[in-house]
């Protein structure tokens, strides 16, 4: 476990009690996944794990982008999961000027993403209050602050964000007799999908398996109870996967697109 001190004009990591938290507040700790291969990012990741690629234009990786993120949204200390080429992300996190308390987490051996999470959410500061996760290949701006109040509200025990990606194909509509109207340019699709994503109350940590994947075990068993919520991203609020060099070239261009007056 490697502990990343933040920017000197920050407070330290031994000032944790700087930044009191309380159980009706919006959470102040997350936990990041970034321990992926991204094999289909090749070769940008021959070198290095997926969320040290860089979104073309910006100079900054994937984890750069999200750490800045969670720490507008009022995180304040993060512990960053590692697997695949864990000391290039170390030795990144440990040069950058950061805006937040981190802690690195290496899996030894793997875990599957249920065990991974479980393991990362045992050096969170404060075990008996709600946090955030997020995968490390997420590219996404929304406000976590009503998403941890719509988790609250549902007293819920897990909250997953839900995007609805666009279709990457064109669209053909037709009416009742076959009839072709029009063409869509890939359009939204009809269905919500995990954002990768999540708020977790302080309980949900105990319910992961220490091996395996809890999108099969854990989430399925909230589901039946009742206990796990979905949080429709809101209108307009930006997010994507970065998964392919498709995908890189897409946000460059979106954000190009966000940038130009």
């Amino acid at each position: 476990m490697t502990d990343v001190p933040r920017a000197s004009h920050h407070p330290s990591t031994d000032s944790a009690a700087a930044f009191p938290a309380s159980p009706t507040q919006a959470p102040t700790q997350a936990v990041v996944l970034a321990g992926g291969q991204g094999s289909r990012l090749r070769p940008y990741t021959d070198d290095r794990p997926k969320p040290m690629v860089e979104i073309p234009g910006t100079g900054t990786p994937i984890i750069g982008h999200q750490l800045a993120w969670l720490a507008a949204e009022g995180v304040t200390d993060a512990v960053v999961s590692c697997g695949h080429l864990a000391e290039v992300l170390q030795d990144w996190l440990a040069q950058a000027r950061l805006p937040l308390r981190v802690t690195t987490v290496v899996e030894e051996e793997p875990l599957g993403r249920g065990g991974g999470l479980k393991h990362a959410a045992r050096h969170l500061p404060h075990p008996d209050q709600p946090w955030y996760a997020t995968n490390g290949d997420i590219w996404t701006r929304f406000s976590l602050r009503e998403m941890a109040a719509f988790h609250a509200e549902r007293a819920a025990t897990a909250t997953l964000a839900l995007a609805r990606p666009r279709i990457p194909w064109g669209v053909v509509e037709t009416n009742e007799f076959g009839q072709i109207l029009d063409f869509i340019e890939a359009p939204p699709s009809p269905y919500l999908i995990n954002a990768g994503v999540y708020v977790f109350s302080a309980e949900f940590a105990a319910l992961l398996p220490d091996l395996g994947d809890h999108e099969r075990t854990t989430f399925p068993r909230l589901a039946r109870e009742r206990r796990l919520a979905g949080f429709p991203l809101p209108q307009g609020a930006y997010w994507r996967a970065i998964d392919t060099a498709k995908d890189l070239t897409e946000a460059a261009r979106e954000l190009a697109a966000q940038s130009a007056p």
